[in-house]
This record gives structure tokens, C-alpha cells and sequence, in this order.
């Protein structure tokens, strides 16, 4: 079926396009070179690449071309190719009634929070949310998307990590219960329709251009958006010339770090959680790496406190470094744990969405994970351990982030958070001290008991 709706807003390789063009739909489109020309410099138009000259292969179109490797996996951007959109027309049905349907309540901070981004979004300004994990970043989030909404204005939530677009998909939804929106992610099975509210993993703004009046990008720090630069430029593209770009994190970098502190860009810190509790502070302890060398495996201290919490009956998260290490690890955890339920998941995994909904139900005892799983998802009653927290993966911010899965629920905001280490690092230590410092300022500005 035609439907030159799917063009809106959109930058797309005529392969993609699911018609054929017509000569009405054609005298509607933008169309640009896939490629462009600066200089002696040869330029993907769509990630902002430069191409290395020397690399052409031959073509479809019969010649020999260049073409962008960098984005190669939305589809192969050739020199011979074109993009092309049609300018998003912005124009949705109109709500009879508020179209934000939640009857929570937003804490002090929260609500201060929430009208200083609301200001922004009205007056199109770029604002970063640093808020640490648990604080409600979502719920500030929902007067400013309402007010977009209601004045006509498209909205997308860009995240680095497709395990957080499908937690907050559902979230939305049934908030913004009239309003419609399309989930975006490589591999998605739901075909592409024009809506007024876009979730997708940062990837998925390559295919968009001139699209969105309020752009939010979440967990802004973390790979593969951070430090991206065709990334950074896609999601530039994405929005309108005149937009609001909210920022959204709990850990952000020295570089965003260091606009906040030079006013050049507007911030909004929260650092306590929406019900009051501290953050629970990691605790180290010393704990060999090679466990599956050690004859004595049962009696380490990282076997005998996963043995305690589940006679416990605590439910825990454990976060090994690699997947490599993963599939080491995994057959000795079953030797161990005969009548014990446990998953292990990683990027990889074609089952990852359904062994996280199953945690989630409490159909799991434990769940191994690599850092897949560090932010954008939650747990309501949990503990975090952390073997071989001292390997180079466990950066300050992802060992913020891990600990940041506990504690997250009113009903259960304590929990534990145990960093099973062989020797001290920086980020180890950097980690622990920005729990105690967002501790610390709460403390003093009384939002936490």
C-alpha cells in the first residue's frame, strides 16, 4: 500500500522506500546526493563521514563507487545513491482531553525539576537531567512531553540501548494512551508508520532528518552514542532547526561535565532518589579472578554470598566483564547451583528480552549479565554483585550505573552492592566516591532521610 507518510521527516535510500514513486509523491520530495563533495573530501551526507578515496568497489550502477562503511548497517550508502524525505508536515489530530493519563505524584525535587524543563522545552532550549539512577528521570519527563504533544509538536526518545527503548515503550504508551508511537530498533518486526511520539535506539536517527520539535536522548553517556561522532551528528539532522534537545543521565562525562560548570549548557541535577532513601555506597572485597581454576570454588567468598542470598531468597544480578568470561563461568555456576533457576544474557543473546522479563517476574533466582544490562532496566528487590570489578570494562560510570540498579523501588529502597575485586582502580574508587558525593549533597539540601 502507498503511503508517502513513511517519507515525513525521513532520510531514506530508495531501497528502503516500500512503493514506488509516483510522480505526485515525486514533486514532493527532497532529494540530496547519498555522497557530497566538499573540497578534495568525499562526505557521506546521512553520518557526516569522510570517505577514504582509495576505497571504491564495484557498483549495481555499473561503474566503480565509493560507499560509507560507517553506516553501512541502515543500509549501504553509495556515491551513486540519493536520499531522499519529504518535509514532516507536523500536523496531528487534535486531544479532546489532557492526553497524559498518570495519577502519580511528583516529589518536590522532582516537580521543581520538571517546571525547569518544561521552561526550556517551551523556549527551545538544550538542557541535560543529571539525576542519579532511581530518581525518576521518566516521571520529570511527562508535563514537558504532554506540552509538546498538545501544541502539535513530534517527539522522540533516543537511547544508546535497545533493552531501554523496550522498557520504556510500554511505559509510555500507557501514559500517552491516545497518542500514537512507533518502537524503532534493529530487527524490529513492526513495519515503520508515521507518528507523533518515536522511541528508537540512536542508531535508528540516521534514517530521519528535519523530524522532531523535542528530542530526548537517554543514558547519553553511554556507548555507542558517547563520544560518536556520526552519532552526534544523526541526531543533530534528526530534529528541526528550531527544537528542544534534553540530555538525560546519571553519570555525565568531564566534557559535559565541564559545559555545565561554564553555564553553556542548562542543568538540572537532582541527586536523590523520588522516595527519600540514600544511595546504597558499594562495598569492595577482595576476591581472585580465576575462579574456575580454584579447586576450592565453594568456599570463595563471591559462592558463599551468592549462596547466602538465596537462602535468603534474594533475588541478585551478577556482572562479569565479558562474554568470554561468561561462557567460562557458566557451566561451574550450574555444577554449583543444580536446583537453582538462573539465566546468563548478553548483547548477543537472541534471547536476552525474554530472560530479562523473566527476572523481572521473579521466575529467576539470579541472572548473570554482562554490562548489558548496567542501566535502563529495573529490578523491584534486588542485590548487585560485581565479580572482577576490577577489569578495564568496568569503567566509573558503568560501576555507577550497576550500582544504580539497586535500591530503585519505595517498597524496597535498600540493597546491597558488593565489588568483588583482585586490586584497587581508579574507576573503582572514582565510582564509590560519586555515590558518597551524591549522598552527601542530598543530605545537606534534606531530600533524603
Amino acid at each position: 500500500m502507498m503511503d508517502e507518510s513513511v517519507l515525513y521527516g525521513r532520510s531514506l535510500l530508495k531501497e528502503d522506500i516500500p512503493f514506488l514513486l509516483t510522480k505526485d509523491i515525486e514533486k514532493q520530495l527532497n532529494i540530496k546526493s547519498a555522497i557530497t563533495t566538499k573540497g578534495d573530501k568525499k562526505i557521506c551526507t546521512r553520518c557526516s563521514t569522510q570517505l577514504n578515496l582509495s576505497k571504491r568497489y564495484p557498483c549495481v550502477c555499473g561503474s566503480t563507487c565509493l560507499y560509507c562503511r560507517e553506516c553501512i548497517n541502515m543500509g549501504k550508502v553509495r556515491e551513486c545513491a540519493s536520499l531522499y524525505s519529504i518535509p514532516d508536515p507536523c500536523v496531528f489530530k487534535p486531544f479532546d482531553i489532557p492526553c497524559l493519563s498518570w495519577k502519580g505524584e511528583l516529589s518536590e525535587q522532582q516537580r521543581m525539576a520538571s517546571n525547569q524543563i518544561n521552561e526550556n522545552i517551551r523556549n527551545q532550549k538544550e538542557t541535560i537531567l543529571w539525576a542519579v539512577a532511581g530518581a525518576g528521570k521518566t516521571e520529570i519527563l511527562f508535563k514537558g512531553i504532554q506540552m509538546a504533544l498538545e501544541n502539535n509538536k513530534r517527539v522522540c526518545i533516543a537511547s544508546p540501548r535497545v533493552d531501554v527503548c523496550l522498557e520504556l515503550a510500554p511505559r509510555m504508551q500507557k501514559v500517552f494512551p491516545e497518542v500514537s508511537l512507533v518502537v524503532l530498533y534493529g530487527g524490529v518486526e513492526e513495519a515503520f508508520k508515521y507518528t507523533q511520539f518515536v522511541i528508537a535506539t540512536t542508531h535508528q536517527l540516521y534514517r530521519f532528518q528535519d523530524a522532531f520539535d523535542l528530542l530526548i536522548i537517554d543514558e547519553v553517556d553511554a556507548y555507542p552514542f558517547h563520544m560518536n561522532k556520526p552519532l552526534l551528528f544523526a541526531a543533530e539532522k534528526s530534529r528541526k532547526k528550531i527544537s528542544s534537545l534534553v540530555y538525560l543521565t546519571a553519570t555525565p562525562d568531564k566534557k559535559m561535565q565541564s559545559r555545565i560548570k561554564n553555564k553553556k549548557i542548562e542543568a538540572v541535577i537532582l541527586p536523590a532518589r523520588y522516595h527519600g532513601f540514600m544511595l546504597p555506597v558499594p562495598q569492595a572485597q577482595y576476591q581472585k579472578n580465576s575462579l574456575r581454576m580454584n579447586k576450592n570454588i565453594e568456599k570463595t567468598r563471591l559462592i558463599k554470598h551468592m549462596k547466602r542470598l538465596i537462602n535468603q531468597k534474594k533475588k541478585f544480578l551478577l556482572f562479569v566483564p565479558t562474554i568470554t568470561l561468561m561462557e567460562k563461568l557458566q557451566p561451574l555456576l550450574a555444577s554449583l547451583f543444580l536446583e537453582i533457576s538462573f539465566e546468563c544474557v548478553h548483547s548477543k543473546d537472541p534471547l536476552r528480552k525474554e530472560k530479562v522479563l523473566d527476572m523481572r517476574k521473579e521466575n529467576l533466582d539470579f541472572l548473570v549479565t554482562t554490562t548489558i544490562l548496567e542501566r535502563g532496566v529495573t529490578f523491584a528487590n534486588i542485590d548487585v554483585l560485581v565479580w572482577h570489578s576490577d577489569h578495564s570494562v568496568f569503567t566509573e560510570a558503568a560501576l555507577v550505573q550497576i550500582a544504580g540498579r539497586v535500591g530503585r523501588s519505595s517498597k524496597y529502597p535498600k540493597g546491597n552492592v558488593t565489588f568483588y575485586h583482585e586490586g584497587w582502580t581508579r574507576a573503582m574508587k572514582r565510582a564509590i566516591r560519586q555515590v558518597k558525593r551524591m549522598n552527601r549533597i542530598a543530605r545537606s539540601r534534606g531530600l533524603i532521610q
